[in-house]
């Protein structure tokens, strides 16, 4: 089942959009406010994401620009402002759409399936037989499931999809836990040591795939 976030202070708004996208299957997490938003973001993984713009304390400009430092996530703007510069700003910060209030149902979906037809081949990686499946929350390795807890998961995939990218333990406890968590390099070495471990015992070599860059982090290289 499609999970999406839903982002807008008016409850009515919120409660409408959720019985629309339910009609289709959707299940719907609703945030009363940016703040709130990012804690579920924090805490689970949403396949797409449906903002308002006009929000007290952070609007959804500064949180689509948030979110972008630390995700992928497709985002749709829903706004009553329809002045092109409006609709500019949004796609430069990282939204992948938008849709203007009053929006008609139908549109609406069609927009909704658009992006996860556009974004659901970049949720999956395959290297050597090595599935990182991001729709299914699921890792195996020629076809034997691989058990991750959500944070291992989130750290691989973020390797993943950029080899050769060095990432510091700062980025990553800042990409997983958060940029306020206490989480310290020890965790982000532990959950490294983890995962090397499970993914060794299924066979593939890990060892030439996540390599330790000392000094600085980690990060992912492809063999050819």
């Amino acid at each position: 089942m499609v999970k999406v976030l839903l982002v807008d202070d008016e409850k009515r708004m919120l409660d409408l959009l959720e019985l629309y996208l339910r009609a289709h299957k959707y299940k719907s997490k609703k945030a009363l406010s940016a703040k709130e938003a990012l804690s579920y973001l924090e805490e689970e993984t949403f396949d797409i994401v449906l903002i308002d713009i006009m929000m007290p304390e952070m609007n959804g400009w500064d949180l689509c620009r948030t979110i972008r430092k630390n995700s992928d996530v497709p985002i749709i703007m829903v706004t009553a402002r329809e002045q092109k510069e409006d609709i500019v700003k949004g796609l430069k910060l990282g939204a992948d759409d938008y849709i203007t209030k009053p929006f008609d149902e139908e549109e609406l979906l069609a927009r909704i399936e658009a992006l996860l037809r556009r974004s659901s081949t970049a949720n999956k990686i395959e290297v050597n037989g090595l599935l990182w499946n991001e729709d299914e929350f699921e890792l195996s390795y020629n076809n034997k499931l691989i058990k991750l807890t959500p944070k291992e998961f989130t750290m691989l995939g973020y390797l993943m999809k950029k080899p050769n990218q060095v990432y510091t333990r700062e980025q990553l406890i800042e990409l997983i836990w958060g940029y306020e968590s206490q989480t310290d390099g020890r965790t982000v070495d532990s959950h490294v040591r983890n995962i090397r471990d499970k993914i060794r015992q299924v066979g593939f070599p890990i060892e030439d795939y996540f390599l330790t860059v000392w000094g600085l982090g980690y990060k992912w290289v492809n063999k050819i």
